[in-house]
């Protein structure tokens, strides 16, 4: 593809994003309904909240726990609520924390929570 082609498909990547949906759709054989705004709404939480790489993480999980509860639209919503939800109270952390760790965290853990312990609980140097 020319370098003219690809800028011009970069710009109108409204309608690129919608092609590229249908065409894995068909190829993954899903008959299904995607709301494209709730699940960029969620990969900006993530990406924003929490790490740019937890974005595509996040929505294909999304997208496991929709397939899990039944799938179909409500169950995306759901579940994309849910998450965005998680990575908005992980955002609120960080900034009630202060400090940030290596890793953009704060406490810059491993863990499941915001200090680098589970979640609601501090992590051991907090």
């Amino acid at each position: 593809m020319s370098r003219c082609v690809a800028d011009g498909r970069i710009r109108d990547h409204g309608r690129v994003v919608d092609e590229w949906i249908a065409a894995a759709k068909t190829e993954l054989g899903l008959d299904l309904d995607v709301d494209t705004g709730v699940l960029l709404d969620l990969a900006r939480d993530a990406a924003h909240g929490v790490a740019r790489p937890a974005a595509p993480f996040s929505t294909f999980l999304v997208g496991y726990a929709a397939a899990s509860a039944g799938g179909g639209p409500e169950a995306v919503r759901e579940a994309a609520r849910k998450a965005a939800a998680l990575a908005r109270r992980w955002a609120e952390q960080a900034d009630r924390d202060g400090a940030d760790g290596a890793d953009g965290r704060p406490g810059g853990g491993a863990g499941d929570g915001p200090g680098g312990g589970p979640v609601g609980e501090p992590d051991a140097a907090g």
